[in-house]
């Protein structure tokens, strides 16, 4: 089976001020790099939104037109693709404890159905799973369609979060306590 990857990056992150997440640090590391080191073993990685810093075989792309929503931003992930792939997995950059163990999971699970999904505690898919690529609708069908079509398309099977894995960073207090403990930053270079 070959997959790849679509980091979402592009959120406006309003809770925050408007900062950019991807390049928020925690423990040392962006959540960026966190998210391109959970998908490390993809055939193909796109980032969809503002990054820099990337390694070379790692795509960068936008939904066109920008704001469009999650779903607009897999959309513009899975048109990037250089090459067709058995399986997508779809990764919100704000979600710093999915690791590499996460995403295998996700894939063995998907194993024979359309879709996995990873679930919080109450049950809630995250925007992190793996879908078959034609699931994903086009571009234009994409803008402001919500990200749960996708989340809800074919057979899905949940995955329930392993400790804090589905946690994601959408408040001060959010980045707080993932950081648990440690200094909270921004990373010293622009990623936009």
């Amino acid at each position: 089976m070959t997959w790849a990857a679509v980091i979402l990056t592009g959120g406006t992150a309003s809770r925050l001020g408007g900062l950019d997440k991807a390049g928020l640090e925690l423990a040392g590391r962006s959540l960026l790099d966190r998210a391109v080191a959970a998908v490390a073993g993809a055939d193909e990685v796109v980032v969809v939104g503002p990054a820099t810093g990337l390694p070379s075989d790692v795509l960068v792309t936008r939904e066109d037109p920008a704001g469009g929503g999650p779903l607009a931003g897999v959309a513009a992930g899975v048109a990037a693709l250089r090459s067709g792939h058995d399986r997508v997995v779809v990764l919100a950059v704000d979600m710093p404890r999915v690791t590499a163990a996460t995403v295998a999971r996700l894939l063995a699970a998907s194993a024979d159905v359309d879709g996995a999904w990873l679930t919080s505690r109450d049950g809630r898919r995250q925007l992190a799973g793996v879908v078959r690529p034609s699931l994903v609708p086009a571009q234009a069908d994409a803008h402001g369609a919500p990200a749960r079509l996708l989340m809800t398309a074919g057979s899905v099977r949940d995955v329930p979060a392993l400790g804090d894995e589905a946690d994601d960073v959408d408040t001060w207090e959010d980045v707080a306590r993932l950081a648990g403990g440690e200094s909270p930053g921004v990373a010293p270079h622009d990623r936009t």
